[in-house]
């Protein structure tokens, strides 16, 4: 008997179909705020309990907002970065479940070069 290698078939391995776990849930969001140190930065925790950081040159902030940013619905994480003349800037949200370790990687991308 021989094969047909010729006609596509579904092929996999063990380790592709095992499951596998992903984080959910906010984490521990002082993954996040500990990586900003106050020489560089101004950290100010407000009546409401979020936590507001910026720069000190004014560019960068970063809110977190546990229990959710006022006027919006859900957002946990706010960063934003000013742009220049030339370079318009930008912001990103994040849900309040979204998970530390997520919105922590996308700030190590947003280091100042």
């Amino acid at each position: 008997m021989t094969a047909d290698v010729t006609q596509p078939r579904f092929s996999t391995t063990v380790a592709a179909l095992r499951l596998r776990s992903w984080q959910l849930g906010p984490g521990r969001p002082t993954d996040v705020i500990d990586q900003f140190s106050e020489a560089d930065f101004k950290v100010v925790v407000d009546d409401r309990a979020d936590v507001h950081i910026n720069s000190h040159d004014g560019r960068f902030y970063l809110g977190w907002f546990p229990d959710g940013r006022p006027g919006t619905a859900g957002v946990g994480w706010r960063i934003a970065v000013t742009g220049t003349a030339v370079v318009p800037g930008y912001g990103v949200s994040f849900d309040t479940q979204t998970p530390s370790p997520v919105v922590a990687a996308v700030l190590a991308g947003t280091r100042p070069l």
